[in-house]
């Protein structure tokens, strides 16, 4: 394992030709062009991802037996052919760092939006939003609070021990879009194709080895039939449950707290019983406006990015759109917020604002009619006939909310940071367009910007065509070599998960998978950003492209190039003069 990350300093020569050596540099000047583009089209760097897939177009584009004839033949013995393999290992090592230079040139800006379906702003008249950590983003203190509140609550009306009170909240322990075991207590994540991602799956706070996983589920694949739900919940003998909004990550700390208390000290419990409890207690805190309450007391705490989502909701108003809030969070608590956020006069901005709707029930049961709410809280009882603005709306449901504003179809953008309760129904039933929250992003594309994850990115690519390409040298001293390149793979995705997440990785991949939250992600939301200060960085008439990635059966293409490959750099430049 020496040869682990050793310096990237090796040319692919028997697996690439000199005219993809040549296409490279052209690629180069490509994106050398872009950066020289106004300000404004930075948002439209390339990530790196779509950079570094250029080592793996690279060695696909050469003819399979022509690289295998030309590397190592058939006669070879075998001292002679592991020399060879070396020797292209090597080589490859020096091509891969001379593709490198380009990478760092062309970051993504943490505050791009991203598209999973073509977008029109300009075809946009009604925006919606959801409150919490859509409008409101929250500090990391707010999850401590949680934490405790909850545990003191399972301590105090569920009569767990007290030692539990030793326990504190882990603010880097788990990530949003694991999914539960209720019935074997492990958190894990599940891949877009129900695999589970070995080396992610705890009990407690503690890893459980891979070989016990794959006893327990009988290999790595999680039926169907026992995952969560529709909404990501354990329901209707699902036995798993899906975390999927950031409110969540207090409740899966402090699950694996518990669990670790009883493990330690052997304790027999029943699994599905711990679940419910700590369920129960999470919901207590925010059902008895517990949460609410101690945020109100110390707004300034708690709450941050006021000014930039003031400054989307100015932007938006000043372009005469039509805005409204739907929240479950009760009036006094948003009212708190966006006073902080807004001023005192935010619902000047809002032409509907509805709280306490009790989303995603909100999308599909008729059943529920709207209630108006006075400013101090005091629940009238007439019947609503329509959604006036400077008015407070609750409950309700969106087939009313349909009927009484005619504000329907793709002309409607709204805004939630849950993928299923905010964004699943309206996309998949209504056909409002959906805009994801994702704070994680700004993180992990920072991290995918540094010149580590680069460099190991760009040797993992290659190295992995490197080993599928020489796997078909079958005798044992070309085995052994390639065995140990699929151990220096394996150390080097492990690594590369933990510049994320220690326990549990990137957010939005297991290895090279998507997640299964980044699979409902693509298919819930046009587009998805950090935050929604990122609309700042756009005018109203943008129109959002997804990126045209190559499906597997398909040959690579590169965008910034025409079909005939001459460069586009120029015709950018040349709108940039006019």
């Amino acid at each position: 394992m020496s040869r682990v990350m050793a310096s990237l300093s090796s040319p692919m020569s028997y697996l690439l030709r000199q005219d993809c050596l040549r296409t490279a540099t052209v690629f180069c000047h490509v994106f050398h062009g872009l950066r020289r583009r106004t300000s404004r089209s930075r948002l439209w760097k390339r990530d790196f991802g779509a950079v570094v897939q250029g080592v793996g177009q690279l060695l696909s584009r050469q003819p399979r037996a022509k690289n295998y004839a030309s590397v190592c033949s058939s006669s070879a013995d075998g001292p002679d052919l592991t020399d060879r393999l070396w020797s292209v290992y090597k080589d490859t090592k020096r091509e891969t760092e001379d593709l490198i230079p380009v990478i760092p040139t062309n970051s993504v800006s943490p505050d791009t939006i991203f598209a999973n379906n073509e977008m029109r702003l300009r075809d946009i008249e009604i925006y919606g939003f959801d409150y919490d950590y859509t409008l409101a983003f929250y500090s990391r203190h707010l999850h401590t609070l949680i934490f405790n509140i909850a545990r003191d609550i399972l301590i105090t009306k569920h009569r767990y021990p007290e030692d539990l009170r030793k326990y504190e909240y882990i603010p880097n322990f788990a990530v949003r879009g694991l999914h539960y075991d209720v019935q074997k207590a492990l958190l894990m994540k599940i891949d877009a194709f129900h695999y589970i991602q070995l080396g992610t799956v705890y009990r407690g706070l503690h890893p459980v080895p891979d070989e016990e996983v794959i006893a327990m589920y009988e290999g790595s694949h999680v039926p169907l039939e026992i995952m969560s739900d529709f909404y990501g919940k354990s329901s209707h003998g699902h036995t798993m449950k899906q975390f999927m909004d950031i409110f969540s990550l207090p409740e899966m700390t402090l699950l694996s707290c518990v669990n670790d208390f009883f493990m330690r000290h052997n304790i027999d419990y029943e699994p599905v019983h711990l679940y419910k409890d700590v369920k129960e207690a999470i919901r207590d805190v925010h059902v008895k406006g517990i949460m609410y309450r101690a945020v109100e007391a110390d707004i300034e705490k708690y709450i941050c990015y006021g000014e930039q989502s003031h400054a989307v909701l100015k932007k938006l108003s000043e372009h005469g759109k039509k805005m409204f809030l739907i929240t479950n969070s009760p009036f006094d608590f948003v009212d708190r917020g966006m006073s902080y956020i807004v001023g005192k006069d935010w619902m000047d901005l809002f032409d509907v604002v509805i709280v306490q709707a009790d989303k995603p029930s909100f999308f599909n049961d008729r059943r529920k009619p709207f209630r108006r709410v006075t400013d101090k809280g005091a629940l009238l009882w007439d019947r609503i006939h329509r959604l006036d603005k400077g008015n407070i709306y609750k409950q309700g449901n969106l087939y009313e909310f349909l009927r009484l504003t005619g504000w329907r179809g793709s002309k409607v953008l709204y805004f939630g940071d849950h993928i299923y309760s905010d964004l699943a129904d309206l996309t998949l039933k209504h056909g409002w367009r959906t805009g994801a929250i994702i704070p994680e992003l700004r993180k992990e594309i920072k991290i995918m910007n540094t010149e580590q994850y680069m460099h190991m990115m760009a040797w993992l690519q290659a190295l992995t065509r490197l080993i599928e390409q020489m796997q078909v040298h079958r005798d044992p001293a070309s085995q052994a070599v390639v065995e140990e390149w699929s151990q220096e793979r394996a150390a080097i995705r492990a690594q590369m998960k933990d510049i994320f997440n220690c326990q549990f990785g990137s957010l939005f991949r297991t290895h090279h998978n998507p997640t299964y939250f980044s699979r409902r992600l693509s298919r819930f939301a046009d587009i998805y950003m950090a935050s929604i200060s990122c609309l700042l960085n756009y005018d109203l008439q943008h129109t959002f492209f997804p990126r045209r990635t190559p499906l597997q059966h398909e040959a690579p293409f590169w965008p910034e190039h025409s079909p005939g490959g001459v460069s586009i750099s120029s015709h950018f430049n040349r709108i940039d003069m006019d």
